[in-house]
């Protein structure tokens, strides 16, 4: 038997989530068995926990769309018992039981092997929100975005990607320009390598089809309204990365930043994204993030404490990325 957060539907049809225990009996299919040291929670974990998004396809389901542990059992080529592994996505925590529980079972098709770089709380700490800063930041530069082509933007930037987004083109010497809805939170992200920090504010009440044009390049974790007007304020030929939808799945903008200043819109999908270029994005991670960076911007909690800290999330209460120490 081992601990779980399970997410189950009452009589009233109404969701709760139970820390229970469970049996390996009731883990899905797979090839590959996982002893779970450190899960994460992510936006997409919160709006499951919470029933607050249409995340989980089934109940009842162990939620988590992140893990990283030890191989138990493998009869997958190339997996090894004993060997340190992650997961991110795969539809994990959405389609089948996922990393908020001591165990996992998977195919070994979804593994990344450990970088030696981090321990599974590091990676933990990056997760999914560190790996979709990771492609965003990839694909901006191979859209031709360097250091020398002007300011870098960031949305949500106490989050967990936005704040991973800013200390990577930090280290890579872009100059950053972090969104954030509590300028309270300034220092923190001046800690990260933010150039210049504004507030989210800047942004509302920008419906022209074409605003000021300031931006060489932009991390979206927002959507709606906000990355309309990030698109209408990009310089010619500057490239916007989107990988959430904080802010609403409708995209109210015109054609003309696209048509009149050749600005060009990345969508950065992590879920199923190809292995190769998920072990690449890893890589990278692994030369370019720093340690003691990473540990400020980091909370560990249980697992009882996961559903309290979700609802928090979801409020915009908690900055930065939360790890969960699951055994």
């Amino acid at each position: 038997m081992f601990d779980a957060l399970l997410v189950e539907q009452n009589t009233a049809n109404k969701q709760h989530v139970t820390l229970c225990q469970l049996s390996e009996e009731q883990l899905p299919p797979g090839d590959v068995t996982v002893r779970v040291a450190y899960s994460t929670l992510n936006y997409k974990d919160a709006l499951a926990l919470t029933g607050k998004g249409p995340i989980l396809r089934s109940l009842p389901m162990v939620p988590g769309i992140d893990f990283a542990g030890t191989v138990e059992h493998s009869t997958y080529p190339g997996i090894t018992p004993g060997q340190q592994v992650l997961l991110n996505g795969y539809g994990v925590g959405e389609k089948q039981s996922g990393g908020l529980a001591q165990r996992a079972r998977v195919s070994g098709a979804w593994l990344v092997p450990l970088p030696a770089a981090f321990s599974p709380a590091q990676a933990m700490a990056l997760g999914t929100a560190g790996y979709t800063a990771m492609l965003c930041v990839r694909a901006l530069q191979k859209q031709g975005v360097t250091p020398q082509s002007g300011e870098v933007l960031v949305t949500g930037a106490t989050g967990g990607v936005g704040s991973i987004a800013v200390m990577l083109l930090a280290r890579l010497g872009y100059a950053v320009t972090a969104v954030t809805g509590r300028m309270e939170e300034k220092p923190y992200l001046q800690a990260l390598g933010a150039h210049e920090v504004i507030p989210r504010q800047y942004f509302e009440g920008m419906t022209r089809p074409l605003e000021k044009a300031r931006w060489a390049g932009a991390v979206d974790v927002a959507g709606g309204q906000m990355l309309a007007a990030v698109c209408a304020s990009m310089l010619a030929n500057g490239v916007v990365t989107a990988c959430g939808l904080a802010a609403g799945m409708a995209f109210p903008a015109t054609v003309a930043p696209f048509i009149l200043r050749g600005v060009t819109l990345v969508g950065i999908e992590s879920v199923n994204c190809p292995m190769p270029e998920r072990l690449a994005a890893w890589q990278d991670l692994a030369s370019l993030i720093d340690p003691q960076k990473l540990a400020a911007l980091t909370t560990e909690i249980s697992l009882a404490q996961v559903p309290a800290t979700a609802a928090a999330l979801l409020e915009g209460k908690v900055k930065g990325r939360v790890v969960v120490k699951v055994s």
